[in-house]
């Protein structure tokens, strides 16, 4: 027999699993769109974001829905308005339309913000590092579209994509809805009758600055992870000449790595400290962008006998790994991110982590269409690639500036430290008698941070 527990966070991946495979259902039904309506570059983009812009708004309101009415009927109503709209999609036929439709699509996106909270409820602080980051899994929804929807287009058309999309969910939906059971918090609200929290009660929180640098850090490693899944698979076609089901396998290799590997990012971010992971995270990213943002450049240097030319390029192999190892260092920063919310913000889950969650799906919204931008004005196409070094580059500034600055002036004997706070009372380098460092319990300390 299953535990509860359990049972609710497996349906609660595979749900969000479905819902991020819809959300990201344009980055391939959108090629065949843009071919049958003559888009450009940035009308692709546009197109393409648009569905990552309702998911990235409704996730602040979501996430304090769920606080109040419970994490299982909130992510009922979501799969089923989004099935709803994903069937309406097939119906479109002008561009304003599909970018109605993709309005409504985009609400898929809001579940993450619900199923954090709904998860955060079934476990303690010492385990959710690693269940968040199991149910932050489900991004593997995007590799789903990327490998399966290409064949789809193929044989059935792109609005029949959007059908079998709407179908999936809506099973997926009632599976959930029957196999799931309220959170313990819900069940004692109801039998207490206790009254809902306000609106400024749940948003309190977000007063604290350490919440919006939090944010930050989630732009880069989620944002720029979904822009990128739904970027890839243009760029293989236009850089490599691929053809779209190739395209769309190779997009699922990025994919795919950067989404199983976040259990392994909330683990490690349990055993390590979320801290050291990001580091981890923000530097290995940085190395992968610069080589990934070189554009193909020819060469003559003046030999001796005469000119030598040659040229410098990034092959497809090569790029292949480089994306490959960029999702996996994401992913885990993922889960690093989320591991912070429980531990600093435990009464506010679903409003906090819904509003970095929005912060970073606006970063999946802007980025797509910037890459188009990018391409049309400055006609290379690793210019994606340079804007993310810049973007990373500057997360990690401000991580490490922040960290020295909050270490130095309120726990000098915290300045070789890199871990979040309980990591260092379990490995006994601190003891809980000590006032200064006791962050999860020093409101002080947050609102400084």
């Amino acid at each position: 027999m299953i535990a509860v527990e359990t049972r609710n966070l497996i349906l609660s991946t595979l749900s969000f699993g479905v819902c991020f495979a819809v959300w990201s259902i344009f980055s391939i039904i959108g090629i065949e769109i843009k071919q049958n309506l003559g888009l450009d570059e940035t009308e692709f983009g546009l197109l393409i974001a648009t569905p990552i812009l309702t998911g990235s708004l409704t996730r602040i309101f979501l996430g304090i829905w769920a606080d109040q009415y419970g994490g299982r009927s909130v992510f009922f109503a979501v799969m089923v308005l989004t099935a709803i709209a994903t069937w309406m999609l097939s119906m479109a036929s002008t561009y304003p339309m599909f970018l109605l439709s993709a309005l409504g699509v985009g609400l898929a996106g809001g579940s993450f913000a619900v199923g954090i909270t709904f998860v955060s409820c079934w476990y303690g602080k010492d385990r959710q590092g690693t269940m968040l980051g199991i149910f932050g899994m489900g991004n593997a929804g995007a590799a789903v579209t990327s490998f399966c929807a290409p064949f789809l287009l193929v044989a059935y058309g792109w609005d029949n994509v959007a059908k079998i999309y709407s179908v999936a969910l809506l099973v997926m939906a009632v599976i959930f809805w029957i196999f799931t059971q309220d959170d313990p918090k819900t069940l004692a609200r109801k039998e207490m009758d206790r009254q809902k929290r306000s609106l400024l009660t749940q948003l309190e929180p977000l007063k604290n600055l350490q919440v919006w640098r939090f944010s930050t850090y989630y732009f880069f490693v989620f944002g720029a992870f979904v822009a990128l899944a739904l970027w890839l698979p243009r760029y293989y076609m236009g850089v490599y000449g691929l053809d779209i089901e190739v395209a769309g396998m190779l997009a699922a290799a990025y994919a795919l790595p950067g989404s199983i590997f976040r259990a392994f990012g909330g683990w490690l971010s349990d055993k390590i400290g979320a801290r050291r992971v990001m580091y981890g995270c923000f530097i290995s990213s940085l190395l992968c962008l610069f080589l990934l943002s070189y554009p193909a450049t020819d060469y003559i240097v003046h030999g001796i006998e005469g000119p030598i030319k040659f040229t410098i390029a990034m092959g497809l192999v090569p790029f292949v790994i480089l994306t490959v190892v960029l999702g996996f260092v994401m992913s885990l920063g993922m889960a690093a991110v989320y591991k912070h919310i429980p531990v600093y913000f435990p009464d506010h889950v679903g409003s906090v982590g819904g509003l970095v969650g929005m912060v970073g799906g606006l970063g999946g919204f802007v980025l797509p269409i910037l890459f188009g931008l990018m391409n049309d004005i400055i006609g290379i196409w690793t210019s994606c690639f340079m804007l993310l070094f810049v973007l990373v580059s500057i997360s990690l500034t401000w991580m490490h500036i922040s960290i020295i600055y909050s270490d130095r002036k309120r726990c000098p004997q915290l300045r070789t430290h890199r871990a979040l706070p309980e990591t260092l009372y379990r490995i006994g380098e601190l003891k809980l008698g000590d006032t200064k460092p006791h962050y999860s319990n020093d409101s002080e300390h947050r609102k400084k941070d």
